[in-house]
């Protein structure tokens, strides 16, 4: 056990890290709220709008080695501060928009980058400084803060958007994120960037790695561990969010009132906190591969029950499909990213890390996009449905095929 003053230190890096997520999170998933209004008053079409979120889930991704560099140079201060900063006059700037490209530019590409800077990549790899076999019990927290954030910060958002339309909104979070930015850099860094002075550092095994320094990006990428990983995040985020964008839709055309589709959808993210904690739980009951597929299978279960609500609606399946999908909807975060740390130890963690995640941030983008397209194409959901199941059955192979994601690195 750690004594107590780095036992307060490791808790206080826990809470930062919960407080960040769930802003990193919970602000860009609020771009629901203003849809409709900014739909109305500029006249765009939908798919016209959805584009600034699409632009949000493609930067989010690609930026994740360039934050995670910059961590592993310059430390966690600099990389929140940063987010911070670039998140408050991101949206600052946002209410000041008369164009497409404008919003794109800055509720999209710019908020992207800041929750990048504010989300996993800099999170893990700060966590992992501090807890050793509790690393997949502190990121199940700090990933549950996601659920946290969208069940706070969307209907604030709501709220703000009634009383002081779109416009007021934005500006009113925008000045109350940069006003935060004092009290975050005068927290006590050089404590948190230290780490837990009794967690044990293996460095990475193998020729061609310097035993001190560990990984290079380079020689990362020559493992099979790292794109066995960067497959799992982006056919996974392929699958789920070719559902998630389609589901109040999809439930409302099978005879769901929109009130009720909506509040069955929003109950999911009540319910993510409670499947990341599970899925880490099972992880030191049966082992990271077990538990990994296991919440597949749950996944595809919730998946299939979806589809048979066409077929057959009823509230029991609509319950099953939120319980399965819901709860697993993030399960999988955790132990992905520490699966990753483990492999990929050294002064470049954060940079291999934020590279893996890329497959997260382009699988969100393009299976957003694909779930309209073949409904569109289609015209249903069959398409759609199994899509996702195609995906999230290629997304679980590489932890049925690869022995890198069980076993230490053994790199070339």
């Amino acid at each position: 056990m750690l004594p107590a003053g780095p036992r307060r230190t490791a808790l206080a890096v826990l809470a930062l890290c919960f407080v960040l997520g769930a802003l990193a999170r919970g602000l860009p998933d609020s771009f629901s709220v203003f849809v409709v209004p900014l739909s109305r008053d500029f006249g765009w079409p939908r798919a016209e709008v959805v584009s600034i979120y699409s632009l949000y889930a493609l930067a989010s991704g690609l930026v994740g080695p360039f934050v995670g560099r910059v961590f592993d140079r310059s430390g966690p201060r600099v990389v929140y501060a940063l987010g911070l900063g670039l998140l408050g006059l991101s949206l600052s700037l946002a209410a000041f928009a008369h164009s497409l490209w404008q919003l794109q530019l800055a509720a999209g590409l710019g908020v992207g980058v800041a929750a990048t800077c504010l989300g996993n990549v800099p999170n893990i790899a700060l966590l992992s400084r501090w807890y050793g076999k509790g690393l997949v019990t502190a990121a199940s927290i700090v990933f549950s803060a996601y659920g946290f954030g969208i069940f706070v910060l969307v209907p604030l958002a709501q709220l703000l958007v009634e009383r002081f339309g779109w416009r007021g909104a934005y500006r009113g979070i925008g000045a109350a994120l940069l006003l935060l930015l004092l009290p975050l850099l005068l927290l006590p860094w050089r404590a948190y960037r230290a780490g837990n002075p009794a967690l044990e550092r293996p460095a990475a095994r193998g020729a061609g790695v310097d035993l001190a320094a560990g990984f290079t990006l380079l020689q990362a990428m020559r493992h099979a561990g790292f794109w066995g990983l960067f497959c799992t995040f982006f056919f996974t985020s392929l699958g789920m969010f070719d559902i998630a964008v389609e589901v109040v839709a999809y439930l409302r055309d099978a005879g769901f009132a929109p009130m009720e589709a909506a509040t069955a959808w929003g109950f999911s993210g009540a319910l993510l906190p409670i499947g990341m904690i599970a899925v880490s739980w099972l992880d030191g009951v049966i082992g990271r591969r077990p538990s990994v597929l296991l919440s597949y299978v749950v996944t595809i279960a919730g998946v299939v029950m979806l589809w048979l609500i066409r077929l057959h609606p009823s509230f029991w399946l609509l319950g099953g499909f939120v319980l399965c999908f819901g709860s697993t909807l993030g399960s999988r975060g955790p132990l992905i990213s520490t699966t990753a740390m483990r492999l990929f130890r050294g002064r470049a963690s954060a940079t291999i890390f934020g590279a893996i995640t890329i497959g997260a941030g382009v699988g969100q983008a393009l299976g957003s996009w694909a779930g309209g397209l073949l409904h569109d194409w289609s015209g249903g959901y069959d398409l759609v449905i199994g899509f996702a199941v195609a995906s999230l059955l290629v997304g679980m192979t590489p932890f049925l095929t690869l022995s890198a994601l069980r076993d230490e690195p053994r790199p070339a």
